[in-house]
């Protein structure tokens, strides 16, 4: 693989794991109120080579023409994103009456859990993904193609990786130390995942009804 399409597939990578979205809410949510970094983000990084697996393996192509299948794991991954939002908020509100932490979850199993169900729910990455990889994969190079597509896909795991360990280490740093502030944090969170979870539905339901 030419280190060309390496950097460059590793700027559009940056550039997407930048834009918000429940990947963000989840961290901000786990750093800032539960002050749990590596295990949510480790979650995350697991649901990303889940998807790449997907890919990797030529189950991709199969897995988007399967209409069925994607409206049942699109639902199923949003209503773990508004159970998960919920569930923030209402650690928020036990926080505030307690006036001290509360995690959602005791173990690093859970938090590696959430996160995983957190991305690998949502099959929007599939599509992302399938439309993204095969730009910097070289049918001329010496790797095979799904070799390709799975180093590309690794790239993005690594590079979402430290990217969700500097955020949640930020949230913990600057918000873990004001809680009143990162009981907000948590509430703009908790109501992101909702809203994103919603979304997902509704965008679902559209594109089926105008299918």
């Amino acid at each position: 693989m030419e280190l060309a399409d390496s950097l460059g597939f590793a700027a559009v990578a940056v550039t997407l794991i930048a834009v918000p979205g429940p990947d963000w809410a989840y961290i901000l949510a786990a750093g800032a109120r539960d002050r749990v970094v590596w295990p949510a983000v480790a979650g995350l990084m697991l649901g990303y080579s889940l998807i790449t697996v997907v890919i990797a393996v030529g189950l991709g192509p199969i897995t988007t023409k399967l209409p069925l299948l994607l409206i049942a794991l699109t639902f199923a991954g949003a209503g773990y994103l508004v159970h998960l939002g919920v569930r923030t908020l209402r650690s928020t509100a036990t926080i505030a009456r307690a006036g001290g932490p509360e995690r959602l979850a005791h173990t690093t199993r859970g938090y590696i859990g959430r996160g995983v169900a957190v991305r690998g729910l949502n099959l929007k990455g599939v599509p992302l993904f399938l439309s993204i990889l095969p730009q910097f994969a070289r049918a001329s190079a010496p790797w095979p193609l799904p070799v390709q597509l799975g180093v590309l896909g690794m790239e993005f795991v690594l590079i979402c990786g430290a990217f969700y360990v500097a955020l949640g280490f930020c949230a913990h740093r600057v918000l873990g130390s004001r809680p009143a502030l990162a009981r907000l944090t948590s509430r703009i969170a908790g109501s992101a995942m909702i809203l994103l979870g919603l979304g997902l539905i509704v965008e679902r339901v559209l594109e089926t009804a105008h299918g």
